[in-house]
């Protein structure tokens, strides 16, 4: 199973600044250290071209993105201070989804599962960033899947605690490709967007309601059309110990959640690429270790025999 890293690519952020940049290197550090995967798992992307992000950015975002024009309020949405870094970052991020895809759909190494380390920027729209993600990874990969014949239906299961509605928006005309999107009804974006389908939930849903949910929105995800690539956010925020979440899952109850939607793709023999998407948890191992029991899972569901 090809995994997809990009965190020697630093976005250079202010002290105190609440994102947690510093998980990626540690998510590779305990995969590396681990001894599951080989070193030739652990791969850096190529950066995501323009023609690949225009297929689901518009132009004029695009080329002030890449020349340092954003205006101070776009700026402030996307929660990032502009750097020529940040915009590298972001392209190899988009290109690590991009990558996580194609290896998947080429079973590469036999494994019908590959992983971004990072990824899952869902909050970005066509036409302007949002909440700490300037390239939607997940809508450039579908597009680009479809572009290049490897896929022609493909379902996003996004598990983040925040809806993915930069996402929806990006795909709203693109029947080929199902939106689906479990958050949290009261958490960030506050004016949700229409996936095709949502599920809001309340805060303190915890484990058993949550994993009820999610099997309801998997029956509809796989009963719809069986979809050619489904692409996973694995968020680490429903976490009870998250800063941002508020749906107050366990840990075990977030490994659960990962055998549910893995296990399906699983049973239908349905490539999967697997993006980590949000953690805010102190202490920060926290999340490093919900991402590391995600690949763990993907690892082992995707080599079962």
């Amino acid at each position: 199973m090809k995994l997809y890293y990009a965190d020697h690519f630093v976005l250079p952020l202010p002290a105190g600044h609440r994102f947690p940049m510093e998980k990626y290197s540690r998510l590779r550090a305990r995969l590396r250290d681990s001894g599951l995967f080989a070193d030739d798992d652990l791969r850096v992307p190529a950066a995501a071209s323009d023609a690949e992000i225009l297929r689901a950015h518009d132009a004029g975002y695009l080329q002030r993105v890449a020349g340092g024009t954003l205006d101070a309020a776009e700026v402030r949405r996307i929660g990032f201070p502009w750097s020529a870094a940040m915009v590298e970052r972001s392209r190899r991020s988009a290109g690590a989804t991009l990558a996580a895809c194609r290896s998947a759909l080429d079973r590469e190494g036999g494994a019908a599962c590959a992983a971004n380390l990072a990824g899952g920027t869902h909050h970005a729209h066509r036409d302007f960033g949002s909440g700490f993600c300037v390239f939607n990874d997940a809508a450039i990969a579908a597009l680009a899947m479809r572009a290049e014949g490897r896929a022609g239906r493909i379902a996003i299961v996004d598990c983040d605690v925040h809806q993915g509605d930069g996402t929806a928006t990006i795909l709203a005309d693109t029947p080929e490709v199902f939106t689906c999107s479990l958050h949290g009804a009261k958490n960030f974006p506050f004016r949700k967007q229409a996936s095709d389908l949502d599920v809001e939930l309340p805060d303190d849903t915890g484990d058993e309601a949550y994993l009820a949910a999610l099997d309801a929105a998997l029956d509809t995800v796989f009963t719809r059309g069986r979809p050619e690539l489904v692409i996973y956010l694995a968020g680490a925020d429903p976490y009870a110990g998250d800063r941002l979440g508020r749906l107050a899952l366990s840990i075990d109850g977030l490994r659960r959640r990962d055998e549910r939607v893995l296990g399906r793709c699983r049973a239908a023999d349905v490539p999967v690429a697997v993006a980590m998407a949000g953690g805010y948890a102190q202490p920060i191992d926290d999340t490093v270790t919900i991402h590391f029991n995600t690949l763990c899972t993907a690892a082992r569901v995707a080599n079962a025999r």
